[in-house]
């Protein structure tokens, strides 16, 4: 067996709490990405700079929280979706093994929400394994326009012989996405629902790995006090077989 260990995490830009009491939270994420010794880290909300919280907190990283939170001998990728007053936000992917391309899409529907797509080729062992992140929009019809331009991009851009993985906050439960993603192969867990939104009291799944071309082998959120404090979002930690090819 040739086993993938894949992570997405909405990582809520490092910091939790609001007004006076916001605390940074970018150092335990730095540890907890270490602790999932996994091959790939799919993350959302990365924060590329932020010019007022680095003049509020004394201790904000001196680098890019992708290159932050990427263990030694990771590469870190990393490409804006959101551009704001103070700064800049996005999709970042970690991974243990080579990065051989990457490309952006911008998902944005309408002007009040930027959102986009990450898409990377990794090569693991001899084989590359191509890897999209994605955050979708909080309206539905929003969610349901996106989904559609993601199948379009992955048919454009990924044949269809090659492994797949698509991973990060669908702001959606899973029958809703699996049906979308039904038709080009992309697969989750079959009868999994691991809630992991709230991160305090975790009621909703929120949070998806799809993969198509490999052979799901387990899926889990971390819990405890701990995960509760660093995002708003549970960490959702999936492997693969990847030596089993699935059509």
């Amino acid at each position: 067996m040739s086993l993938l260990r894949v992570v997405t995490y909405n990582i809520h830009k490092g910091v939790q709490g609001l007004g006076p009491r916001r605390r940074l939270e970018i150092h335990n994420l730095g540890h907890a990405v270490e602790q999932f010794d996994a091959d790939i880290v799919c993350l959302q909300e990365v924060r590329k700079l932020h010019r007022r919280e680095e003049r509020y907190f004394a201790h904000w990283p001196t680098v890019p929280q992708a290159d932050y939170l990427a263990p030694d001998g990771y590469e870190a990728v990393y490409r804006t979706n959101a551009t704001t007053r103070h700064g800049e936000h996005g999709n970042a992917l970690l991974s243990r093994w080579p990065v051989l391309g990457h490309q952006h899409e911008d998902m944005s529907d309408h002007r009040f929400e930027q959102r986009g797509l990450l898409h990377a080729q990794v090569q693991v062992h001899s084989r590359p394994v191509h890897v999209v992140v994605v955050h979708l929009g909080l309206i539905r019809a929003s969610r349901s326009r996106q989904l559609a331009q993601l199948l379009r991009f992955v048919e454009r851009e990924i044949a269809p012989t090659e492994p797949l993985l698509v991973a990060g906050d669908f702001n959606d439960t899973e029958p809703f996405v699996r049906k979308a993603l039904a038709g080009s192969g992309l697969r989750s867990f079959a009868d999994s629902n691991v809630a992991t939104f709230p991160s305090r009291l975790p009621l909703v799944q929120l949070d998806h790995v799809f993969a198509r071309g490999m052979e799901p082998v387990s899926l889990h959120a971390p819990r405890g006090a701990i995960w509760g404090r660093m995002s708003d979002h549970l960490p959702l930690i999936a492997e693969f077989d990847l030596s089993t090819r699935r059509k």
